[in-house]
């Protein structure tokens, strides 16, 4: 939901109404990183990040933390304008307003966090943070060991160099080849991308990991809320 700033900070409890307008003024207010001085500025009060004099601040809400394994087939988004399946649909039960952390392809299953804590959302989310994400893709053919050093040393998509990534052969079947491979961006389809790039298309696509935060084994479709350790883990990265 969209608040004015000050009507954010005040039911933070970092000042009255009146105190918090001086606060923006004087540019002690930050907005995803950045010092906001406009009075009219309105926050989402679940997904920005608001900060008071260098200090992350929010309103006091039951915070709830979820691991979904996502299927084939399902948008990672709250709302979708063509009325596909979004990952929401998949949640039922569940009274508080929350939103995925980053995203998945359509076209690609595996883990994702849904929440309500945007500073955490921040953390996960910003390439600053470094969060690693491991995903395991099925192709046709396995990569040389030239390919594999390409694409760990980062590949050109798009015209910027993505940065550097793990490749590692896991096995072959008649299905194809597995390979594991972990990035620490979330560019759009970037690991189909740089897959692409070397020569080796993805079939099939699955995140398995983002930190050291594994699906386990929670079926595709399932969810389950995280553990308290695990809640306190992702935060604090």
């Amino acid at each position: 939901m969209l608040v004015r700033l000050q009507k954010y900070l005040a039911e933070a409890d970092v000042a009255s109404r009146r105190r918090a307008e001086e606060m923006i003024l004087s540019g002690r207010i930050k907005v995803n990183g950045n010092i906001v001085t406009e009075l009219g500025t309105k926050v989402d009060d679940e997904l920005d990040v608001v900060e008071a004099d260098g200090k992350v601040v929010r309103i006091d809400r039951n915070m709830v933390y979820i691991m979904l394994n996502k299927p084939e087939g399902y948008v990672t988004t709250v709302h979708d304008q063509f009325n596909r399946p979004t990952v929401l649909d998949l949640v039922k039960g569940v009274k508080e307003r929350i939103y995925p952390v980053g995203r998945l392809d359509y076209d690609t299953s595996g883990l994702i966090i849904l929440t309500n804590d945007g500073d955490m959302t921040y953390r996960l989310t910003h390439p600053k943070h470094n969060v690693a994400k491991t995903y395991i893709a099925l192709v046709d053919s396995e990569p040389t060991a030239v390919e594999i050093h390409t694409f760990e040393q980062g590949i050109i998509i798009e015209g910027r160099k993505t940065a550097r990534a793990k490749l590692r052969v896991m096995k072959r079947d008649e299905a194809g080849v597995y390979l594991m491979i972990t990035i620490h961006e979330g560019r759009n389809r970037q690991v189909r991308k740089m897959c692409d790039a070397i020569g080796h298309p993805v079939r099939k696509l699955k995140r398995i990991a983002t930190g050291r935060l594994t699906l386990g084994s929670l079926k595709k479709g399932q969810w389950r809320y995280l553990t308290r350790e695990e809640a306190d883990y992702l935060r604090s990265l």
